[in-house]
């Protein structure tokens, strides 16, 4: 009888010791889970921290101002040369530049679009976005069958670039950006003849440097279009100025 007492108890040590075990392991793995799921947490917050922050600083995510218009696109903080863009081939240096240039005044036009009121200043809007849009296209075609896989070769320092963008990094948008009626529309028209002007003075510097017989072709249709373009806004500030 003593025998069997003594299994039993031996038995019922074991299966208490088990059960100890199991249950410091349950409450080990709960620990570790939390835990976990604390540092998943953690984590996650950090990295859409991380996100938001990036989203915020990102020269290419969209600033509104208090009306509601977009103005970021004219920071422009990554208006510098590419390494060693000088030192590209020149018709390369145009398309990358040029391109860069184009963009600036889609960004502009695009700003008049919401905010003026002046149907004629809106329709030229309209024409700049249209017309610089299919000639950036165009361009980076060229790119691709000319330059394929070379590094970018924006220069600032070519003839009419950096004077005809210092503007839109300036106090002149943060005139933009609360300026409205009549006194926006001539504005933008002091912002857009400087831009356009630089414009004619680098496809004069291609007509007399570019090897691709398509560069000069586009370079003359730019000096056409923009000088035309120029006059009509000097006539427009003119009249509006009144």
């Amino acid at each position: 009888m003593n025998s069997d007492k003594n299994i039993k108890l031996s038995a019922l040590a074991v299966l208490a010791l088990g059960l100890a075990v199991f249950a410091g392991a349950c409450q080990n793995a709960g620990h570790s889970n939390t835990a976990h799921s604390g540092n998943s947490s953690h984590t996650s917050n950090m990295n859409m921290a991380g996100h938001s922050n990036s989203m915020s600083s990102s020269p290419s995510n969209m600033a509104m101002n208090a009306n509601g218009h977009d103005m970021s696109g004219m920071n422009h903080g990554a208006m510098t040369s590419d390494p060693d863009a000088a030192s590209a081939p020149f018709d390369l240096q145009f398309i990358d530049t040029m391109a860069a240039h184009h963009e600036g005044a889609v960004e502009m036009a695009q700003i008049a679009l919401m905010k003026s009121s002046n149907d004629e200043l809106k329709k030229f809007a309209q024409k700049i976005i249209d017309d610089q849009k299919k000639e950036i296209a165009q361009m980076k075609d060229w790119r691709e069958q000319w330059y394929a896989g070379k590094r970018p070769a924006k220069n600032m320092e070519m003839r009419g670039m950096a004077d005809s963008m210092k503007m839109m990094m300036g106090d002149e948008m943060k005139r933009m950006e609360t300026a409205t009626g009549t006194e926006f529309d001539v504005l933008f028209l002091d912002m857009m003849t400087p831009h356009h002007v630089g414009a004619v003075e680098m496809a004069k510097e291609a007509l007399a440097k570019a090897e691709h017989p398509e560069i000069k072709t586009l370079a003359n249709q730019i000096i056409k279009a923009q000088e035309s373009e120029i006059k009509m806004m000097a006539d427009w500030k003119k009249n509006w100025s009144k």
